[in-house]
């Protein structure tokens, strides 16, 4: 069912005909960097995540020393 090393060479010889080298290789490149801009959106959303659950833990604390304040 998968292509055989044969027929995935005879497909990129079409795309290297029909594209030519000069722009793959600009295409390449424009594809790393998009990948390195989402691994580092992804990175920044996780650090943020981190941060407001640390936030949210902290009120609750906080919230919990009050009421034993109110309740004494």
């Amino acid at each position: 069912m998968g292509m055989s090393p044969v027929q995935l060479l005879i497909v990129l010889a079409i795309v290297v005909v029909l594209f030519g080298t000069k722009r793959l290789r600009n295409l390449g490149g424009d594809l790393g960097g998009a990948i390195k801009g989402f691994r580092n959106s992804m990175h920044e959303g996780e650090e943020k995540s981190k941060v407001s659950q640390k936030d949210d833990s902290s009120i609750e604390v906080e919230i919990e020393s009050d009421s034993k304040h109110k309740v004494k």
